[in-house]
């Protein structure tokens, strides 16, 4: 599969980046920035083309990964889908239900495939984790907490602008979510949300199978502080989920592979635009429970 990348920042650079050179079944073709001279300086470092013209990028490829910003990533996936590139999309898919409903529709018109990367759910212990607890009946409720330090820290995202405007719930909402749903089915409603210190969020979500969970989101928490945890509760006992071996770019190779799959045999992955479609329709409901009107 010849493959381009869309974006030039600080997640195009550390994981899309080295994990489409480093694919052996991938053939990395070149990238396409917003800022060309970024675009220039990143495809010198792997040897491939930089587009200036973001069509021409897709005239010359079977697919795109996309590390932008998803009020960009939306529309650029829609023109992408449209010419009939395959598509591994980021996390949040878009910020915006509308948005994102026209790249599920673009993507099923255009019948490409398309597998939204949400860094948890492609690492390989989590991932056997979720199948495993999936399969298992009777689960009562979850807690779930994602606590970043990325305005606290020292995190090469801490002057990205839709993380400032749009915080923690979109930006790790996404991955707590992306683990909740195939184990407890999908969200029926979001029962409550309250803010927390800066832009924590905490939510309490009601499940199709019955049980509820809760979230504490955050990217402004303490660097002693942070981290990733999420526990099960059920007629099984209690199911902790596993820290992981590996960082982002294994399990982006591992995306990857899925789109390959879901291209070659048309069958939808999990973790497809629809799936980052109602993701993106949770999170819309979350905030606008948080800003006082009723989503039921």
């Amino acid at each position: 599969m010849r493959i381009g990348l869309l974006g030039t920042g600080p997640w195009a650079q550390a994981a899309h980046a080295p994990a489409l050179a480093g694919h052996p079944g991938l053939d990395f073709a070149g990238v396409w920035g917003r800022r060309p001279e970024a675009a220039a300086e990143l495809a010198a470092r792997y040897g491939v083309r930089a587009y200036d013209d973001v069509d021409a990028l897709l005239a010359d490829v079977d697919a795109v990964a996309l590390a932008l910003p998803p009020s960009v990533q939306a529309e650029l996936a829609v023109r992408a889908a449209r010419a009939g590139r395959h598509l591994l999309l980021d996390k949040p898919l878009a910020v915006g239900v509308a948005e994102g409903r026209a790249v599920v529709e673009a993507v099923a018109r255009a019948q490409v495939a398309s597998v939204v990367f949400l860094t948890t759910r492609f690492q390989k212990e989590p991932e056997a984790w979720v199948e495993e607890q999936a399969a298992t009946a009777g689960w009562f409720t979850a807690r779930a907490q994602w606590l970043g330090a990325v305005f606290t820290g020292d995190s090469p995202f801490a002057h990205s602008p839709w993380r400032r405007e749009k915080g923690a719930l979109w930006d790790v909402g996404p991955h707590a979510l992306s683990l909740l749903l195939p184990v407890l089915g999908d969200v029926r409603r979001v029962a409550a949300a309250a803010h927390g210190p800066a832009d924590t969020v905490h939510l309490v979500l009601d499940h199709a199978t019955g049980a509820s969970s809760t979230l504490t989101l955050s990217l402004t928490a303490p660097p002693a502080a942070a981290g990733a945890d999420l526990e099960l509760r059920g007629e099984a006992g209690t199911a902790v989920l596993p820290r992981s071996s590996e960082g982002a770019v294994p399990a982006l190779a591992r995306a990857a592979d899925a789109l390959r799959t879901a291209a070659r045999t048309g069958r939808p992955h999990p973790c497809d635009a629809a799936f980052g479609l109602r993701i993106t329709e949770i999170l819309a409901a979350a905030e606008a429970r948080l800003a006082g009107h009723s989503a039921d």
